[in-house]
């Protein structure tokens, strides 16, 4: 208790048994309001402290499970399998029912189906089929003369089967020297005066010389079967000149690389290019196309350095074409000015991926964009996680829209191009806006792995959303990326072109030989026809040299379709 002394101005504490005057007690007071002020202040700065905290607690934990995310996608790219296909589970509409129960397209319409019946042909087995393109050589055993009397009576044995063995025996390549001889003849009349060309030469005597086929290149070694196994063992099967070398050094050939890139590469420019030119002609002629890119490194362009990355431009037809073509078309920068140079007088539509090098190309270009990107980058975030994770994944919902549209294409895929397009616009606009309204609706963290795959579908929607226009188009752009996978597995082996002439003779020998493959030529065959042909000018129209013309001989077909 607290009496107070007015007249002296003084508190006495009962508690305390003391009197405190009123100067010392404001004094007090105003220290213990200083000290409430500072403990009050160091409150405030721990509470700021904790919260500087805890934002950085859960800045870590982001980049902690980014960084997991990102260590999970890197270790499966390097050990586990390439395909993109994943669990049957993560492929069905049940994993976000209640979205699509909540929509009109809950109930996703399925097509019409007929019953076919047909008795099945009895089945060839397996190695009969991969036999069956082979020429056969029979090799008989017999026994002859007194082998075939019976060993006990003497008796002449007869013939009472046969117990066949097969294997396959390899006939190595072998080169030879090759002369052409070309015999002249004279006129041995004394008689005989000649023709006024020759006595303008000072001849007597009428000379003439056998017909000959013309060089391949003039003072060379380089056959048109030698050019064309160079070319087919470098862009075919991948192998750099020097291991060509190499193979040639061990059959007693000796060919240096440096003759072999010249030739490949006057080959390409003398002969070559002009059924190159037929085919872009063609190509540009075509509705529909594809196009990707890839780098290539040229050590020796001009004004640049050698590390410099160049680029590769794939153009190939769709698979409604009727022609297949593929075209490669080297670059030393990957601008715009490039495809849109190269497809100056090309009007329709053209896949791609996201690129914004195609975008607003001419008006006549319709770009298609590429769900497979799309959902490539859902993928990339779920294929690591473990079954539990995946179910509770937001990834997984788009995911599972990406994977509808991609069931429905399969089911689409024996309709006309008409079918095709009023199917897509029934059954796969409305799981087309349902995604973009979900992903809209998301909110993820912009730098985040989820955040970057809504980010691109949300960019890329107007080019995606292209597929709705015409049944001709394709849902991805994968069909290019296959026809780019050659030149990519090929440049792993040799690496880069040494010079700007190179990278274009590999461009025109790429593009003869994936679009033999895709006519059903083999390739190496092909090839020898065309620089058997040109050089003499023996087929006036480039038409008949075309890979999907009647006029090319059997040979260069592949012996099994």
């Amino acid at each position: 208790m607290i009496f107070l002394d007015l007249k002296g101005f003084s508190w006495y504490n009962k508690s305390m048994d003391m009197m405190i005057s009123l100067p010392e007690l404001y004094s007090q007071i105003q220290s213990l309001s200083a000290l409430v002020a500072k403990q009050t202040a160091r409150i405030d700065e721990l509470e700021k402290l904790i919260a500087e905290k805890d934002l950085l607690i859960a800045k870590q934990a982001a980049l902690i499970q980014h960084y997991e995310a990102q260590i999970l996608f890197l270790k499966r790219r390097q050990f586990g399998a390439s395909s993109e296909r994943i669990d049957s589970d993560l492929r069905q509409l049940s994993i976000f029912s209640d979205i699509f129960m909540s929509s009109e397209t809950s109930q996703l319409p399925t097509l019409a189906t007929e019953e076919v019946t047909y008795t099945r042909k009895k089945r060839k087995g397996k190695r009969e089929e991969d036999l069956s393109a082979l020429p056969v050589v029979r090799v008989d055993y017999e026994l002859t003369g007194d082998e075939r009397n019976c060993p006990s009576c003497e008796t002449d044995m007869r013939d009472i089967g046969v117990a066949l063995r097969r294997e396959i025996e390899i006939i190595p390549a072998q080169a030879i020297l090759k002369e052409h001889a070309a015999h002249s003849y004279a006129c041995p009349n004394p008689k005989c005066k000649g023709t006024e060309e020759n006595d303008s030469l000072g001849g007597s005597q009428i000379i003439v010389r056998a017909d000959s086929p013309k060089p391949l290149i003039s003072g060379s070694l380089a056959s048109p079967s030698l050019v064309a196994h160079i070319a087919y063992q470098k862009y075919s099967n991948g192998m750099p000149l020097y291991r060509i070398e190499k193979g040639f050094l061990h059959d007693g050939v000796t060919i240096s690389r440096q003759n072999m890139s010249n030739w490949v590469i006057n080959c390409s420019q003398m002969y070559l290019m002009s059924v190159y030119e037929r085919l872009k002609h063609y190509l540009l002629q075509e509705a529909v196309l594809h196009s990707d890119g890839t780098t290539i490194q040229v050590l020796r362009e001009e004004g640049r350095a050698a590390t410099t990355k160049s680029c590769e431009w794939a153009y190939r037809t769709s698979g409604a074409s009727a022609k297949k073509i593929i075209i490669y078309e080297y670059t030393q920068t990957k601008g715009q000015e490039h495809p849109k140079r190269f497809l100056k007088d090309f009007k329709g539509y053209l896949h791609t991926d996201g690129a914004q090098t195609y975008h607003n190309l001419t008006s006549d270009i319709i770009v298609v964009g590429c769900w497979a990107h799309a959902r490539r980058y859902f993928e990339n975030i779920v294929k690591p996680l473990d079954e539990s994770s995946r179910k509770s994944s937001d990834a997984s919902v788009g995911l599972a829209y990406i994977n509808a549209l991609f069931k429905l294409e399969r089911d689409f895929d024996k309709l006309s191009n008409e079918e095709r397009y009023l199917a897509r616009l029934e059954k796969s606009k409305p799981i087309a806006d349902d995604f973009f309204a979900w992903v809209d609706s998301l909110g993820a963290l912009p730098k985040s792995p989820l955040g970057k795959a809504t980010h691109y579908a949300i960019s890329q929607r107007k080019y995606l959303e292209s597929i709705f226009t015409d049944g001709r188009l394709e849902l991805s752009n994968n069909r290019c990326e296959r026809s780019i996978k050659p030149f990519v597995q090929g440049r792993k082996a040799w690496l880069f072109s040494n010079t700007p002439d190179g990278a274009e003779a590999s461009s025109v020998m790429y593009s003869l030989i994936e679009t033999a493959k895709e006519n059903g030529l083999h390739p190496f065959h092909y090839l020898r026809f065309l620089l058997d042909t040109l050089p003499s000018s023996t087929c006036n129209n480039v038409d008949e040299l075309l890979p999907w013309s009647e006029a090319l001989p059997d040979w260069c077909r592949m012996a099994k379709q």
